[in-house]
């Protein structure tokens, strides 16, 4: 079998698969499978909303479907793994049959589309679209369309990034196809850039350093001259606390003994008339330096008086 052929075959086996455990896992929740070849046979893992109903009582639906694939398609030593799908309303097939379920169910295709798609941006999606075809409302089909959020739509990111689920409704008038295309949380998008906030030049920041450092030095001084004064104002106010609690001091009363009284007696006896004797000198002497000049004030004047008789006898 040539190469082009083979890649044909694998592709429409994994189409068939995935047709086949959407119907036989529609009451769990089917959310997909991805499927790998490996030295020991051919490894399916499922994704469910609810994985024990895909194992079934005592593992007897998932033997089922093991030897189903095995037969129906041939597959070399199928081995299925069930794992749960985490958020289901971020899992474009679960969605994909919920909406499709939802129109069965009778609701307005308007109402089903923008509740699903509330409730994927809500629970933190990136980008939604959903788009239902068919007879919606008449005997003409046609198709509506409801986006929110990014979406790709071309390219590699559109094939690796975008989650694709598909499911179909079934009424009495036709079938209506549900696509639904979700990117989920935290995804990278290669269109996806942000500026970064221009940096200082090393130069700026060197010379920022060397300005900041001498305002360093200089507040350290005065944190420590701040430091000593209310040290030293602690000092000042204990010692005044210590002072006004410590009690006064009594005086101090030196008896002495009754010779000694009389000697210290005798001899402050003695020494008062030499003081009176040295004062009674100066007294004198002070009294004659005042009486001293009305003296000769009165034999000024005498002499003057004799002169004034003397002139006038000389004129006559």
């Amino acid at each position: 079998m040539a190469v082009e052929k083979k890649f044909v075959q694998e592709g429409l086996t994994k189409a068939l698969v995935h047709e086949y455990l959407s119907e036989e896992l529609e009451r769990a929740g089917y959310g997909g499978m991805v499927m790998n070849r490996t030295p020991m046979g051919t490894q399916i893992t499922v994704y469910a909303e609810k994985p024990g109903m895909v194992i079934g009582k005592g593992g007897k639906l998932i033997r089922k479907i093991t030897r189903d694939l095995d037969r129906k398609f041939r597959l070399d030593n199928p081995q299925i793994d069930v794992q749960d799908v985490g958020k289901s309303d971020l899992n474009s097939q679960v969605v994909a049959n919920r909406l499709a379920s939802s129109l069965e169910r009778g609701w307005y295709f308007r109402k089903a589309g923008q509740s699903v798609l509330r409730r994927v941006m809500e629970s933190g999606a990136l980008g939604c679209e959903i788009v239902i075809s068919g007879k919606l409302t008449g005997p003409r089909s046609r198709t509506e369309k409801f986006v929110s959020g990014y979406i790709k739509h071309s390219g590699k990111p559109a094939e690796e990034i975008v989650d694709k689920g598909y499911s179909v409704a079934v009424k009495k008038l036709g079938v209506i196809g549900c696509q639904v295309r979700i990117i989920p949380p935290g995804t990278k998008l290669p269109d996806d850039f942000q500026i970064a906030p221009p940096q200082a030049p090393p130069k700026a920041e060197a010379s920022a350093e060397a300005a900041a450092a001498p305002v360093q030095a200089e507040v350290i001084p005065v944190e420590v001259k701040e430091e000593a004064k209310k040290s030293e104002l602690d000092q000042l106010l204990e010692a005044e606390g210590g002072a006004e609690l410590q009690p006064a001091a009594e005086p101090v009363i030196e008896e002495v003994p009754a010779p000694q009284a009389a000697e210290a007696a005798t001899a402050s006896a003695e020494a008062e008339p030499e003081e009176k004797s040295e004062e009674e000198p100066v007294a004198q002497e002070s009294a004659a330096s005042e009486e001293a000049p009305p003296s000769q004030e009165a034999e000024a004047i005498a002499g003057q008086a004799e002169a004034k008789e003397d002139r006038p006898e000389e004129g006559a």
